[in-house]
């Protein structure tokens, strides 16, 4: 796997870790008691930006070493993916 292909691997792990972490960790101010006039009662009540990346980037961290051990030991392969066997077909000009 080059350096490009795990960081590649890396940000899409990370973006999708964040679109799934942010719902659990989100407090709306409904749910905290306290509406600011004017706004809706799904908006954040007290959003901790720097507390989210943290979480975010420690998970992903862990799940982008598992992926790229996977791939690098060779436990899966592109070969073991190719279900209809499109891999060893040439393509005719």
């Amino acid at each position: 796997m080059s350096i490009t292909a795990g960081a590649v691997v890396f940000v899409v792990i990370w973006f999708l870790t964040m679109f799934v972490t942010l719902p659990i960790i989100l407090r709306t101010q409904g749910e905290a008691g306290e509406v600011v006039p004017g706004t809706h009662e799904g908006a954040p009540a007290d959003f901790r930006l720097g507390r989210t990346l943290l979480i975010v980037t420690a998970v992903t961290v862990v799940i982008w070493g598992a992926v790229v051990w996977i791939i690098v030991s060779g436990m899966i392969s592109i070969e073991d993916l190719d279900t209809w066997g499109v891999l060893g077909e040439r393509i005719p000009n």
